[in-house]
């Protein structure tokens, strides 16, 4: 299995969820092992994808160096992850990536107009060896051995719309486009005004996330999918997980995970060599992993 990028270069514009202004992204092929990386054409900034590039956890996933910063990453990263695209350069010209609808599906769309293309290495992969946990109380996130990639997310929230939700995803292309990248990012309306005090969450609405107040769903269409707020947590989560550098083989598990345990989750795991080696996928004893980004 060969590694991967795109054919072509792919624009397009959306708002920023914080600061509310459009924002220009750029997708670009690059060679093999680049590996990938992000740039702010504004003040000339070059970020690799790893998780000691990670600047911030609290609202979104966040990577920087000095004084710069590009925030909202993970809905982009979880679609180019499902994708299993090795080289890319993620050009902005703002600090913050489009939030659009709140979910993956246009990023999708995006890759699925870029088109994928092979390279001529090998592509590499983290296979998990033993089960690496971080937990903050109750809350817990966990990579496992497996011979599939599997997320698995538990939610629990005291709103009558969200309640305790829980959803398995096998992660393949298909399985990601039809199950998962459809789901909206969603914030409870308090927060919301309260962030907008503070020039947070500026250009958030009801067109980019789905919204409720204490008793239900804000939005006039509903729901696309009857437990869409845990389906994004699975979202996110992939996202989070493409700052390893690379896809992994191996099993996800979460109990109200957040982007700030996913991080710790990263580093735990790169920081123990015994929990992990990386694979070149190069045998048919390998096809089984194929299957997952074919």
């Amino acid at each position: 299995m060969k590694q991967t990028t795109i054919a072509h270069p792919v624009e397009m514009v959306g708002i920023g969820l914080h600061k509310g202004n459009p924002v220009t992204l750029k997708l670009e092929p690059l060679e093999a092992d680049h590996g990938i990386e992000f740039y702010r054409k504004d003040v000339g900034l070059l970020v690799a994808l790893k998780p000691d590039n990670v600047v911030d956890t609290q609202m979104a996933t966040v990577i920087g160096k000095g004084e710069h910063f590009i925030s909202t990453i993970e809905h982009l990263l979880s679609a180019v992850y499902a994708y299993g695209i090795d080289n890319l350069r993620i050009t902005v010209d703002a600090d913050e990536v489009p939030v659009v609808d709140g979910s993956s599906a246009s990023f999708c769309m995006l890759l699925d107009e870029a088109k994928i293309k092979k390279l001529d290495k090998n592509k590499r992969i983290i296979r998990i060896l033993k089960e690496i946990e971080v937990r903050d109380g109750d809350k817990f996130v966990k990579l496992m051995p497996s011979n599939e990639v599997t997320f698995d997310f538990t939610i629990h929230f005291e709103h009558p719309a969200i309640k305790e939700q829980s959803f398995k995803l096998a992660l393949t292309k298909d399985n990601y486009k039809s199950e998962i990248a459809g789901a909206r990012t969603f914030g409870f309306a308090h927060e919301i005004q309260y962030l907008q005090s503070k020039n947070l969450a500026l250009g958030a609405s009801l067109d980019n996330a789905i919204g409720l107040d204490d008793k239900k769903v804000l939005n006039a269409e509903g729901l696309r999918f009857p437990d869409e707020f845990v389906r994004h947590k699975i979202l996110d989560a992939i996202g989070d997980m493409s700052l390893l550098g690379m896809n992994f083989l191996g099993s996800y598990e979460a109990f109200a995970g957040s982007h700030a345990l996913n991080h710790n989750l990263t580093k735990a795991l790169l920081a123990d060599p015994d929990s992990y080696e990386i694979v070149e996928i190069s045998e048919a004893k390998d096809m089984e992993f194929e299957k997952v980004y074919a």
